[in-house]
């Protein structure tokens, strides 16, 4: 697929000392495969769900404690350069009624905090679903910034709503990034700039191009076993429809459903969101074939690599797929970090800059993040 050329150029970064990596709440490792492709040494990863660490295993690294994080003592953890995370979304009314830093561990995003606040990396990335902006009449991602700027010697955070179609992944998927620079380094990250779709030079990756001679790959590849019954909804439903194309006055309509219920590709635009998990009706389904979708397709679609092997049943490969950050989408981010860890780049006065940020309210500052550029920078700080 073309879109994986992203991860195949970071296999040619060279490096005298490679940068250390922890990830928590990794699940599959769709955020840190960039990084592994990148030469990054992973010294720490951890999550709860056996079936996810044992894809990462196979994949990324056998470095990955397997459990709770409830149960890990941080402070004794080894040192990294970078920390990422994508922080379970469970309960924000938590996070903004928090203590601050040494508020209760009760929290997972907590846990997160307190290991960006023992490592001092030189660059945390947190990644989380789109209602994080809004949640608590967006109290909590206010609190969740406010929270790591505590954190000395100091961050300077950049939050951005990414939709990853526009960096090359097949599928419509948002998702908010904060990216946390040490103020002391003096690098200056900017957000990469959207690279497909109408307001670039590139279409967007179309699920046809994506699901391209998929059915030679030999893994996760398994169709599953559906009804007769399911067949004939799924004939009723034109490619890029759902549920809403079957006729009233069909035997098989129904009605009341969340747009995602019987949804099928269409072949020429990216893929709506690959979820997670969900009962009948919610896994996907083919452009041309009345069936749902196999993993294979969905990791496709999701933007990992055919030789990424995904561990346990189809339902927990379909629930790992699904919750992990495409790799290509995150691949654009570490491009834009390479940099600061080859110690290539002008440093600039990130103290002032953060003094300006703090003043913005969150809108304000999303938009900036979103928009931000070397001239937008200078005009912010003179």
């Amino acid at each position: 697929m073309k879109s994986s050329e992203h991860l195949n150029t970071l296999k040619n970064i060279e490096w005298d000392v490679k940068p250390k990596h922890i990830s928590l709440f990794s699940g599959c490792g769709g955020l840190d495969l960039s990084l592994h492709y990148a030469g990054f040494e992973m010294t720490w990863a951890n999550d709860f769900n056996e079936f996810a660490c044992e894809t990462f295993k196979k994949n990324i690294s056998e470095n990955i404690f397997c459990g709770s994080i409830e149960d890990v003592d941080i402070g004794k953890l080894p040192d990294a350069d970078i920390v990422t995370g994508g922080f379970p979304c469970q309960d924000f009314s938590m996070i903004w009624k928090r203590p601050g830093l040494e508020g209760s561990r009760g929290n997972l995003y907590t846990y997160l905090l307190e290991m960006v606040n023992k490592k001092k990396p030189k660059v945390f990335i947190a990644e989380n679903v789109k209602g994080l902006l809004s949640a608590n009449d967006s109290k909590a991602i206010q609190q969740i910034i406010e929270d790591f700027e505590s954190i000395e010697p100091g961050y300077i955070i950049k939050p951005k709503l990414y939709n990853f179609a526009d960096f090359g992944v097949p599928q419509f998927r948002e998702r908010v990034i904060l990216v946390g620079i040490r103020m002391d380094t003096g690098f200056n990250f900017v957000h990469p700039k959207p690279q497909y779709g109408p307001k670039t030079e590139q279409p967007y990756v179309s699920a046809r191009e994506a699901l391209k001679d998929v059915e030679l790959v030999p893994y996760n590849n398994e169709h599953q076993n559906i009804k007769e019954k399911t067949k004939k909804i799924i004939s009723l439903i034109k490619p890029g429809g759902n549920f809403t194309d079957i006729p009233q006055d069909s035997e098989y309509y129904v009605k009341g459903m969340i747009s995602h219920v019987y949804r099928r590709l269409h072949p020429d635009k990216p893929s709506s969101t690959v979820i997670a998990a969900g009962g009948g009706g919610t896994w996907g389904y083919h452009h041309t074939e009345h069936r749902p979708l196999t993993n294979r397709e969905r990791a496709r679609i999701q933007s990992f690599p055919d030789d990424f092997i995904f561990s346990g049943s189809i339902t927990e490969v379909r629930r790992q797929i699904g919750n992990a950050v495409p790799p290509v989408g995150a691949a654009s981010i570490i491009k834009e970090l390479i940099p600061l860890f080859k110690g290539e780049y002008e440093k600039v006065d990130l103290y002032t800059l953060d003094k300006k940020l703090k003043t913005m309210d969150i809108k304000s500052r999303l938009k900036f993040s979103q928009d931000e550029t070397p001239e937008s920078y200078k005009l912010l700080v003179n």
